[in-house]
């Protein structure tokens, strides 16, 4: 069996440190100090591995929607028919690895970074394009060519109950977020029904 070296082991150190220093400070306005000192490294060594507080907080955003990923796949695995995979996949945007404090606040700041960079613009697009692809493909037995502008309004429904979120104090209630998504949904279908 191979041995696991230190740099993928600091590596996610700094990852973990990074996302739990936004959570804390809210901001983007942490230095790479800061982030080596809780992960337990030097800030020198966090430089080596990242370059820059960018590229770590980029690494910290592809860690984030890795693990989306992994719950988004791991949601739909389980369910049967469109119905059920679009409610799959709302149910993960708000689970509890995904909607808690440390990673609202991190997309807090992803959105913002996406503004000035490119990395982070690119990187969103891909996100944004994926859940849009993934509620697009099951509304459409649903709702038909109406799927792509019912998708868009639940995109901007999940995007504001994040920001919501970030900017109130207190515990992430997933289940009302999906609730609410959910409840949205049921609207949107019976719209095209009707």
């Amino acid at each position: 069996m191979p041995k696991l070296g230190m740099e993928p082991i600091r590596r996610a150190a700094l990852v973990e440190a990074t996302i739990a220093e936004i959570g804390l400070q809210g901001t983007l306005d942490v230095t790479v100090s800061q982030i080596a000192r809780r992960a337990g490294m030097s800030s020198a060594l966090a430089h080596h591995y990242f370059g820059g507080k960018e590229q770590i907080f980029l690494a910290a955003m592809r860690h984030v929607l890795t693990v989306y990923g992994a719950d988004v796949r791991a949601a739909l695995s389980r369910a049967t028919g469109p119905r059920a995979r679009l409610e799959a996949v709302i149910r993960a945007g708000f689970g509890t690895s995904n909607f808690r404090p440390e990673v609202i606040a991190a997309w807090l700041n992803f959105y913002a970074l996406a503004r000035t960079s490119a990395d982070a613009a690119r990187l969103l697009r891909v996100y944004q394009r994926r859940l849009h692809s993934n509620l697009c493909h099951d509304l459409a037995p649903l709702a038909g060519d109406r799927a792509p502008a019912i998708a868009e309004r639940l995109e901007g429904l999940i995007d504001g109950l994040y920001l919501r979120q970030g900017l109130r104090r207190g515990t992430p209630d997933g289940e009302a977020a999906s609730a609410h998504v959910l409840f949205a949904l049921e609207l949107e279908l019976r719209a095209v029904q009707s």
